[in-house]
């Protein structure tokens, strides 16, 4: 049999490759006695979904909640968005530009394949959240991944991107707090952004903005791009549960789409995933209705965890830390150490057992960094720093 040629173009998200590779180490220390790893690599809250979202969802099953829902989600659960983005934003958006979709995922997928095609480009951060190049490429669009340098704190500067429009430019990709540096982008440059789209008026705008409620310095207020209303007309925001609430299993995502495309974000959807569960889709408005003392409970001890991780790594022989300002991941530079992001990703894996992602996953500029997600209790934070500096102590790399 014959498959299409774009399936050849699909990338991967090493997280869940090395995720496998760990559990498969974890089995064979259960048999022979040796160290479990500890797994720094993937990018989930270890934190439990509120019970009372869990309840909300266990009554809508009671409920008889068991059917077919409308593609683009529930008209409660849209209006919850909807209300929440105006309180948060302090801008009104009608429930019908917003989609319920399984997961982040699908609304960057669906824009990405909305936009793309051969001919084509589309601008995404590099460091970046990997499925972001492997969608565009799958679309057979140019995929142009423009850099985020440590030196700016890994957050995307407005004129560097401006700079980088072609007249072939179909859609950019932001993403602030972003995945795998934490980097947050200052408001000014948001605005900066905002403002210079104005003579780029064929890109379309995608900001993801799932780690938006996890930014981590209190005198910091998140820089969303919805309040630039004159951008609505392109502008398609990605947000959702899985971060904010702990919800990573759940599958439940949202995203606010111009007017004239969230029909074709439903059309697609009701071709690929007909619509969300719908017990869940009640979760998520108790989720958003609901206490959010949860929210701020883990938001704290993602601050105190990146106090503790930034600090261990930057006690590390050839290692180096900025300070993340979102979300839950650090990104230390590692080229002081001798190896590459891969081999030292591998080794620590194998050798140390501490899962942590090799920059490279993230795109080119990755190279000389790896991801470590402290989306970890202290203990194991501890642990896998003082097994890390134990390894980098005893093994310098072949010449």
């Amino acid at each position: 049999m014959q498959i299409a040629a774009r399936m050849s173009r699909l990338g991967s998200e090493s997280a869940f490759e090395v995720l496998a590779r760990a559990k498969a180490i974890d089995m064979q220390a259960a048999k022979d006695g040796s160290k479990s790893v500890i797994n720094l690599g993937i990018g989930q809250p270890d934190f439990s979904t509120p019970e009372h979202v869990v309840e909300a969802a266990v009554k809508a099953l009671r409920d008889g909640h068991h059917g077919y829902t409308p593609a683009n989600g529930i008209l409660p659960l849209r209006e919850a968005v909807a209300a929440d983005i105006a309180a948060r934003r302090g801008v009104n958006v009608s429930p019908d530009t917003i989609v319920i979709v399984p997961g982040g995922k699908v609304t960057m997928a669906t824009a990405i394949q909305m936009f793309g095609e051969p001919g084509g480009e589309i601008m995404y951060p590099d460091p970046g959240f990997p499925i972001y190049e492997s969608l565009v490429k799958f679309t057979g669009a140019e995929a142009r991944g423009y850099p985020l340098l440590e030196k700016d704190g890994f957050a995307f500067r407005a004129d560097d991107l401006l700079a980088r429009i072609t007249p072939r430019t179909r859609l950019l990709i932001v993403n602030s707090p972003a995945n795998p540096t934490g980097g947050v982008a200052p408001a000014e440059e948001v605005a900066k952004l905002a403002a210079g789209l104005a003579k780029h008026p064929h890109v379309a705008l995608m900001s993801d903005e799932i780690y938006s409620r996890l930014v981590l310095d209190d005198d910091k207020p998140y820089a969303s791009f919805i309040p630039y209303t004159h951008l609505h007309d392109r502008l398609i925001v990605l947000d959702g549960w899985s971060k904010t609430y702990a919800m990573t299993g759940w599958r439940l995502g949202w995203g606010m789409w111009p007017s004239h495309l969230a029909d074709l974000a439903t059309k697609l959807a009701i071709n690929v995933h007909s619509c969300v569960n719908a017990a869940i889709q009640f979760a998520g408005i108790a989720a958003l209705q609901g206490p959010q003392d949860a929210v701020e409970t883990m938001r704290r001890a993602f601050q105190r965890r990146r106090e503790l991780t930034v600090a261990g790594l930057n006690a590390l022989p050839g290692v180096s830390c900025i300070r993340p300002e979102g979300a839950f991941y650090a990104f230390p530079n590692i080229t002081g150490t001798g190896f590459n992001a891969r081999q030292l990703q591998d080794a620590l894996l194998e050798q140390a057992r501490v899962a942590t992602i090799a920059g490279t996953s993230f795109g080119q500029h990755g190279e000389g960094y790896l991801r470590l997600s402290f989306a970890a209790d202290d203990a194991a934070i501890a642990e896998a720093l003082q097994r890390i500096g134990t390894w980098l102590g005893e093994n310098k790399p072949k010449k």
